[in-house]
């Protein structure tokens, strides 16, 4: 019996679960291995989020199309992820997973270095747009790259005729960054076996089980939002089941990746042959997804960000509740897409609304565990929203969506 890329995973996960709590002395063989495919799926991060908004921008012939799927696009995103931030926060506040929970200051000696300097809505607007490409690229800035490779995208579109040579490279080179990146999800399965049980072996399951609450209630979360993207789809007219089976494949790669940019691939040929999905939709719209739509990052950062003031006998107020609201949105479009990226963006929201950030290493044990779960949501955020903009753009073929 052939085994599916999710169940091979999945059984690496269990085995390396089981190897680290068997052999917890030798956690250390498994750490470099783990930390070579981490390191693999972040070199993939950046070719592919540059070369597939460029390919998505191939298929749009003029300006006034790029300009109208855009903007649905990115006004469904917005509502999603501002939901989603709601989501977090009413969950935590509700269920109080912090009170009761001290942090141990030897978990905390690290934090200093994980701090970001505050950031304003000003600041992260005027950081998007990069003043050297390369250097946005060599740092991984994927808001810097995505304005780069959008503003390239319609100069393109703007040339005409006379960029089709251009736009032929960037298909050839597109199918090659796109086969490298199948390249290293057929590893995946090793590497999650591998990062499993470097987790389990070092740091065993009492840290997890220490903050099972906080874990139980994001999980929460994330299931709630979830079922919205199956009701947003209703809304428009489209059957949520027919959605959840056939993405299924690509929440197991996003599961197993932990990115939401190496999942790119997968999700667009998924989109298009299982749910009938249009090239020039799901070349354009699902990129753009991948680099701002963070709906699983807000969830999870709003919460971590209540569970922390709870954990300090803090009671927010209404303005800094406002504040939680937007820094979580605009936190979570800059979460980098790898794995923990959402961590870094953390300490920004907690620092905007004046709560320490001594706590956030004590929650790093958990944050790899969440982080798949969380990457499952961001991307499929992502394919509801490139569904529904097909669907209201008139171009998803919905025979196909229906098989």
């Amino acid at each position: 019996m052939k085994l599916n890329l999710w169940q091979k995973v999945l059984i690496g996960m269990i085995l390396g679960m089981l190897g680290g709590y068997l052999f917890p002395e030798h956690y250390f063989i498994a750490k470099p291995i783990a930390t070579i495919y981490m390191n693999l799926v972040k070199m993939i991060v950046v070719p592919t989020v540059f070369f597939a908004i460029l390919y998505g921008m191939t298929n749009i012939s003029d300006i006034h199309t790029l300009g109208r799927i855009g903007i649905k696009a990115s006004l469904m995103y917005a509502i999603a992820t501002i939901l989603a931030v709601t989501i977090g926060i009413a969950i935590a506040w509700y269920f109080e997973p912090g009170v009761g929970v001290n942090l141990i200051s030897n978990h905390a000696q690290d934090a200093t270095n994980i701090l970001t300097s505050p950031t304003t809505l000003e600041k992260i607007i005027v950081d998007m747009f990069p003043s050297n490409p390369v250097a946005a690229m060599a740092g991984g800035n994927t808001l810097q790259i995505v304005v780069f490779a959008f503003i390239l995208g319609l100069a393109l579109i703007l040339v005409g005729e006379k960029a089709n040579d251009a736009k032929k490279t960037i298909i050839s080179i597109t199918s090659v960054i796109f086969k490298m990146v199948e390249l290293v999800i057929k590893i995946t399965p090793y590497g999650a076996f591998a990062i499993m049980m470097w987790i389990v072996g070092e740091h065993g399951f009492t840290l997890v089980l220490s903050l099972g609450k906080l874990m139980a209630v994001i999980l929460g979360a994330f299931g709630l939002q979830y079922i919205l993207f199956g009701i947003m789809l209703l809304f428009f007219g489209l059957n949520p089941l027919k959605f959840y089976k056939k993405t299924f494949n690509i929440q197991s790669v996003a599961f197993a990746t932990s990115s939401s940019k190496a999942t790119i691939m997968t999700a667009i040929t998924d989109l298009q042959e299982k749910l009938g999905v249009s090239n020039r939709v799901a070349g354009f719209i699902l990129p753009l997804g991948a680099a701002i739509n963070m709906t699983g990052s807000a969830i999870y950062i709003a919460a971590c960000a209540l569970f922390f003031a709870q954990t300090a006998g803090i009671s927010l107020t209404y303005n800094q509740y406002i504040i939680l609201i937007i820094t979580s949105t605009l936190g979570s479009i800059g979460a980098a897409g790898y794995p923990s990226g959402a961590v870094i963006m953390l300490s920004m929201v907690l620092a905007s609304i004046g709560l320490p950030i001594d706590g956030i290493p004590f929650i790093m044990g958990i944050d790899r565990f969440l982080d798949m779960f969380r990457t499952v949501i961001n991307v499929t955020g992502d394919c509801a929203v490139t569904i529904i903009v097909d669907k209201v753009d008139n171009s998803l073929d919905t025979k196909k969506y229906n098989l």
